[in-house]
């Protein structure tokens, strides 16, 4: 084999155990066997296929035509930045007009690459299929082109389970190098862009950099770099975007004609890319060269099997051979700054009792905070993440336990997520809701499937909780990430009726089996303090179980007090216009909670969306007339003269409105602003206050109510796609010369195409992308519509009816018959009833001469 005759591990008289990684080689001086060039570019040296062979993992790769005929000019190594190469075969022209793929030459140079792959033999290693391939020239770094690692793409065509990984003897590189792997950063992607791609790749790179940049670190340094994995996992090959794997071409971490559907008959379940990449790619293909290498494994999953599988590759799969100190969890849209992965790998480093860590996420606002300013729903969510890294996560750092380490930007000790001896442990729960969500869920009721919707949360009370290993989890506030949030109604409902059951069931869990601290080995005052934080999580579920009527009733009360005849909050209006303001706005409230509850039973958001969007905007109007009354309360409340402030502890004592309203408004959202501006970072209070106060009402009433009304629904928000596209072609099994088993295959030979395909991926990128919106597919549509329908059919029939109650029942209207409606004797009588009682007796009057009629035209024989 081409990295080792011989591999201790894989003997098959030593056993293999599942759950923890193999030794690394002994020689750290990556003294492989030479690996022959793949490349034979000397004129004329042509060999048949069937005296090609593979030696080891490597390919002896040659052209199935004469090279004589086609004259390759290899040009040496640019200088960088690369962007100033230009290949010697002349580019690829882009056309004006509309935009096309076939315009890049992208499609061509791709057609032509798939015509000239040719048929070759590989022997197996380990049983499995490996291929090392050389990258386009234009990407190997001058001093490094004899480095294998950086001339040489490694495939790997995984054809079994995450779990079955290590025991069907595949590897990866960092392990045959024998490397120690301090950091394992992974980044799990669906179908991102380019863009969010090179915005989160970038930022990694750039982490990785300052890693290197620590000189006088015993950890880092100049070679930092060989202690970092990047590992990229993409959830589907038919879900994969195209340009982002441009963006890959172009790292050298991706090349097209190489990747099989199946080996020897066996379904391939994940394609697995390594290469040391020494590239940085803008998105708009603007190649440059990095401070320093960076190693990468790109995993392209056969089919769509949802984020909790990503990870399970991650963890599973490649955790017990890369055996990392520290894992560091990313989505692909999420941009970490320039430090913030070494100030979350510092924290592991000095406490050794931190099992998990996660930095403080913030939304990208874009260029001088313009989001903020158009999308009054990213203000809000940008308020509520702040407001969440500034008063919930430091309190619960400081317990030790963090109810959640968010999915997009977190990190975990390798060794706390481990599982012990008998299975069990902090991974096997978090990838319990993978078969409960991919349906496997036999015996998993609605609260388990719920619960499992927010697994993060169930990994940190794993962690905390495993016993004997006294584990507790940070908040990392220097430790910063931007991501991008919903800015569209049906995107935000849909994400948190997730977020919501999830965190809901999981907080149930973690209350319910509060007592496993007991045995997690903590020290006694750790064990008391956290005992303290799960009855203060206790008090904070039942707040959140009830925020729905604490929120009405706090409306109600105090939009009640605050419009009475004398000295009413509306008097500025007419005198006494409080009650019917207040009248008003109760129905409304009352009748816009019967309309959320409609349609969240039957509609999803993407159908109803100027439903939930106008709710939104009449919650936010009963909103402000409750501060209103709330601010004419507390005006009234205060004393209006100096003299009345001097004796303050005999004016709390004896005012009950100023100690109840007041202190509780400043307990409130002055704390909001002192806590602000004690974190140094007070400017989401001038920008996001207003946005988040005005749609709070929805958060409650909206996303609970939507939330609530589907708990049957434990998707992800996505479809699976349990099929896998066979157009790659497979590895078949035949017999070489020697009578051992090879595998043929058919892949591409000359190297001009590999460097066509580089520069026509290159064009590509340069040229924009058109916008593709999002469209429901028919079907999807279909359902929309008569569901929304119906919702409109019974909002109307019930929305009548209830009108007709509220106008009739109304004190205005009791208040006009009074005046109006007056008898002889005195005593007033309802017109309605009036109306009611002679319409009735006119409707039965009719019925009765119907049938009158029918019995007299009977007898006559009409």
């Amino acid at each position: 084999m081409a990295y080792r005759q011989q591999d201790p591990y894989y003997d098959s008289a030593q056993p293999i155990h599942p759950g923890f990684p193999p030794q690394p080689p002994t020689n750290h001086n990556q003294q492989y066997p030479a690996y022959d060039n793949q490349w034979d570019d000397r004129p004329g040296s042509a060999k048949s296929v069937q005296s090609s062979q593979f030696h080891g993992s490597q390919v002896h790769l040659n052209p199935q035509y004469e090279m004589s005929q086609v004259h390759i000019h290899t040009p040496p190594v640019p200088s960088m930045p690369y962007h100033a190469y230009q290949p010697d075969y002349p580019p690829v022209p882009v056309r004006p007009g509309p935009i096309r793929e076939m315009s890049t030459g992208y499609s061509v140079a791709r057609e032509k690459l798939m015509k000239r792959r040719s048929v070759r033999h590989v022997e197996l290693q380990n049983g499995n299929l490996v291929l090392d391939v050389a990258v386009p020239t234009h990407i190997v770094p001058k001093d490094m082109s004899s480095v294998e690692e950086m001339t040489k793409m490694r495939y790997t065509a995984a054809t079994c389970d995450p779990d079955e990984f290590m025991r069907r003897k595949y590897s990866l590189r960092p392990y045959l190098y024998g490397r120690h792997t301090e950091l394992f950063i992974v980044m799990t992607m669906y179908n991102e862009d380019e863009v969010l791609f090179v915005k989160t790749m970038n930022s990694v790179i750039k982490n990785i950099a300052h890693l290197c940049g620590r000189t006088r670190s015993r950890t880092w340094g100049p070679e930092g770099w060989k202690k970092v994995v990047v590992c990229i996992v993409s959830d589907g090959r038919s879900k994969v975007n195209k340009r982002t794997l441009q963006v890959l071409t172009l790292m050298g971490c991706y090349q097209e004609g190489i990747a099989k559907d199946s080996v020897a008959g066996k379904d391939v379940t994940a394609h697995i890319f390594e290469y040391t990449s020494n590239v940085i790619v803008t998105e708009t293909g603007e190649v440059s060269t990095g401070h320093c290498p960076v190693q990468i494994i790109f995993c392209l999953k056969e089919q769509n099997k949802k984020k909790l599988n990503s990870h399970r590759w991650f963890f599973n799969a490649f955790g017990p051979l890369i055996n990392p100190n520290v894992c560091v969890l990313l989505d692909v849209g999420t941009k970490p700054t320039g430090t913030s992965i070494y100030e979350l790998w510092k924290c592991f480093d000095k406490h050794s009792n931190v099992g998990g860590a996660c930095g403080e996420i913030c939304v990208d606002t874009g260029r001088a905070c313009s989001l903020l300013l158009t999308s009054p729903l990213a203000a809000s969510q940008n308020f509520e993440y702040k407001m969440s890294n500034i008063l919930d996560k430091p309190l619960e750092s400081v317990f030790g336990y963090i109810s959640v380490l968010p999915g997009a930007f977190s990190a975990y000790r390798y060794k706390a997520l481990l599982n012990g001896p008998d299975g069990k442990g902090p991974l096997a729960s978090y990838f319990k809701g993978e078969a409960m969500h991919g349906g496997g869920a036999d015996g998993a009721g609605l609260f388990e499937r719920n619960m499992y919707l927010a697994e993060d949360r169930i990994l940190c009370f794993e962690i905390v909780t495993k016993k004997r290993e006294g584990w507790i989890l940070k908040y990392v506030k220097s430790a910063k990430a931007a991501t991008d949030v919903p800015t569209t109604v049906p995107e935000f409902i849909s994400q948190r009726r997730r977020w919501l059951n999830g965190s809901l069931f999981a907080s149930f869990h973690s209350t319910i089996f509060f007592y496993r601290i007991w045995t997690s080995g903590q020290n006694p005052i750790r064990m008391l303090v956290l005992q303290i934080e799960f009855i203060y999580n206790a008090v904070q579920l039942i707040f959140t179980w009830t925020s729905l009527a604490n929120f009405y009733l706090a409306f109600f009360f105090l939009v009640s007090s605050a419009t009475t005849t004398t000295n009413g909050a509306f008097n500025f209006l007419s005198q006494g216009a409080g009650q019917d303001i207040f009248q008003v706005f109760l129905k409304l409230y009352i009748a816009l909670l019967f309309v959320v509850t409609v349609c969240s039973l039957g509609n999803r958001p993407q159908g109803s969306k100027w439903i939930y969007s106008l709710c939104m905007v009449l919650f936010g109007i009963c909103n402000i007339i409750t501060l209103w009354c709330a601010g004419w309360t507390v005006y009234l409340a205060v004393p209006h003269s100096v003299a009345g402030w001097k004796d303050f502890p005999h004016l709390v004592a004896t005012n009950q409105t100023f100690r109840e309203i007041v202190i509780s408004l400043a307990a409130t959202y002055g704390l909001y602003f002192f806590s602000s501006f004690l974190h140094f970072e007070p400017w989401h209070m001038f920008t996001s206050f207003i946005q988040y106060m005005f749609l709070l009402p929805s958060y409650v009433n909206i996303l609970m109510m939507y939330a609530m009304c589907n708990l049957h629904d434990v998707t992800w928000g996505t479809k699976g796609d349990n099929g896998a596209a066979k157009d790659l072609g497979g590895a078949k099994k035949v017999k070489g010369e020697n009578g051992k088993d090879m595998m043929e295959v058919e892949i591409p030979t000359a190297r001009e195409d590999v460097d066509r395909m580089w520069a026509a991926s290159r064009s590509a990128l340069k040229v924009k992308a058109p916008e593709e919106k999002s469209h429901r597919d028919a079907a999807t549509k279909q359902a929309d519509h008569d569901r929304n329908s119906r919702t409109n059919v019974v909002l109307a029939w019930v929305g009548t009816n209830m009108l007709m109650i509220v106008v009739f029942t109304s004190q205005a209207f009791l208040n006009w018959v009074n005046t109006h409606f007056v008898t002889s004797q005195g005593s007033s009588f309802n017109p309605y009833l009036s109306f009611l009682f002679i319409a009735l007796a006119a409707l039965s009057g009719v019925r009765f001469m119907g049938s009158l009629l029918y019995l007299i035209f009977r007898l006559f024989g009409f």
